[in-house]
């Protein structure tokens, strides 16, 4: 069964910190990159960040300019599980976000399967 399981989402004050975690299907987890992209009301989808299938071997992420130094990505290959540490929160931060399994097409990350999404809200 095809299945991404976001937790960890919540309510924090601006500069407090977040950490999400996407449980991940093993069919969905091997083999796959791993990538968060988030949308706030009123807004369009964007990409946050994205994590490549290691497999043994180096690791490749890629950041948003807008968390870039303050989002930090990492996977978990052995409980099939990705997580995004959110530090320096900012009220523009707050979106839902949504975990993500796919690939990198070109130079760019695209999820193929999607979670639910969690909600994340930055107080001023």
């Amino acid at each position: 069964q095809v299945q991404l399981v976001e937790s960890g989402g919540g309510l924090v004050q601006a500069g407090g910190s977040l950490r999400l975690s996407c449980a991940a299907s093993r069919r969905l987890f091997s083999g796959y990159a791993m990538g968060w992209f988030r949308q706030a009301p009123g807004k369009e989808r964007e990409f946050v960040t994205a994590i490549s299938w290691n497999g043994g071997s180096t690791v490749y992420t890629v950041y948003a300019d807008s968390v870039k130094g303050r989002f930090t990505i990492s996977r978990d290959n052995a409980k099939n599980t990705v997580f995004l540490q959110m530090n320096s929160l900012k009220p523009e931060d707050t979106a839902v976000y949504y975990c993500t399994a796919g690939a990198w097409r070109g130079t760019a990350y695209s999820g193929d399967y999607w979670g639910q999404g969690t909600q994340v809200t930055v107080s001023s």
